[in-house]
């Protein structure tokens, strides 16, 4: 589902691939288990995310994103890294192609019971991170494979852990 700006971009380029600002919400529970959703769109798996909107902080978009499509709410969350270049163009099965600017958030606190929104995700369910679904979406597994190795320390992700994700 497209906001109202991003909507208006599309009714003007059509399917052309456009750079995005977005967030990823890594939302884990006490087990240590991921929450994914199964995309309506591409009819995988992926982490909670979405674009930033028009007079909205990319805290305040992956606020907003994880409510619209899991129905938790965000207490804290850890900026992990930024991704950023080629690696992160997508392209739906619609024929719109996007190229990613999205900050990678850890989500550790948060309030609610999980449930697909049935427009975006069909359901949602926490994964154990050593068996992930197979049907994951690519950006998004490499961004688990760097949570598996992240540090503490925020990161551009258009280094060599990227490229070998």
């Amino acid at each position: 589902m497209m906001g109202p700006y991003l909507e208006s971009i599309r009714s003007r380029v059509g399917s052309q691939c456009l750079l995005l600002p977005g967030v990823r919400a890594i939302i884990l529970n006490d087990q240590g288990q991921v929450l994914l959703q199964r995309r309506t769109d591409m009819k995988c798996w992926g982490l909670p995310s979405g674009s930033v909107e028009l007079e909205e902080t990319g805290l305040e978009a992956l606020k907003r994103e994880v409510r619209e499509e899991t129905g938790l709410d965000v207490g804290h969350a850890e900026a992990m890294a930024l991704y950023s270049g080629p690696s992160q163009r997508l392209k739906y099965p619609n024929g719109d192609e996007i190229q990613c600017f999205s900050i990678a958030f850890i989500v550790r606190d948060w309030i609610g019971e999980p449930k697909a929104d049935g427009v975006e995700g069909s359901e949602v369910q926490f994964w154990p991170m050593d068996a992930l679904p197979e049907d994951l979406v690519d950006i998004h597994r490499r961004t688990l494979v760097d949570y598996r190795g992240y540090d503490g320390q925020f990161f551009l992700a258009n280094d060599a852990r990227q490229e070998d994700a």
